[in-house]
């Protein structure tokens, strides 16, 4: 038994390298979330953490990354992937499962710093954790959610395949919003012309898939 399998995973695109969070890389991301993920005028994320990060240094986010990693389990686990290009990292990619053994269901979260936006990047890293969950891990549901009214996001989840699953009330800045929920089955997941890689997987398929 590896003391840490995931440290061996490795997710390859056309054009990124995913690889589960590691402490170098971590504070890269910080890096890139304190020169800007979104206009500050809008918060497309459910807990407003890029309003702390300027505060306190990215020790809020450090955190986070860190707590999720230390809760792994088999079966209920929640995998960052930092995202990178060129060697240099430009986000992070979430899949996360829960009893995933019985309910073969997984979601999904992301985000890139404001300056790599606008290329793809975010297709590609979403792609990339989907085809992992449905080929290599044998996931059936997908699930995610965005804000009302956020196009960008919208975008990216109607040309894979996803539809509308209701919504749900949160207020991440003391305001009602709408957030809606989407679902993507393994069927109907709009695949593009080329497959993820996956290398590692041996060492960790069962602490996942149980």
């Amino acid at each position: 038994m590896d003391a840490w399998p995931l440290r061996h995973l490795v997710l390859r695109t056309p054009r990124l390298e995913l690889r589960p969070d590691d402490d170098e890389g971590l504070l890269e991301l910080v890096d890139v979330a304190k020169d800007g993920v979104h206009d500050p005028a809008e918060m497309p994320f459910l807990v407003p953490w890029t309003d702390w990060v300027a505060g306190d240094g990215g020790f809020g986010m450090i955190k986070h990354f860190w707590r999720a990693r230390s809760e792994v389990e088999p079966g209920n686990w929640k995998i960052n992937f930092l995202a990178r290009r060129d060697g240099r990292v430009v986000g992070t990619q979430e899949v996360a499962a829960q009893s995933f053994g019985a309910l073969r269901e997984v979601s999904t979260g992301s985000w890139i710093g404001q300056r790599f936006q606008g290329d793809g990047i975010g297709t590609e890293m979403r792609v990339a954790v989907l085809q992992f969950a449905f080929d290599h891990l044998g996931a059936t549901i997908a699930r995610s959610a965005a804000w009302l009214g956020n196009r960008s996001s919208s975008r990216v989840s109607e040309k894979l395949g996803y539809r509308h699953d209701g919504t749900m009330a949160a207020a991440p800045r003391g305001e009602r919003l709408e957030h809606v929920r989407l679902r993507l089955d393994a069927a109907d997941f709009v695949r593009p012309d080329w497959e993820v890689a996956v290398e590692g997987l041996a060492e960790s398929v069962d602490l996942l898939t149980r």
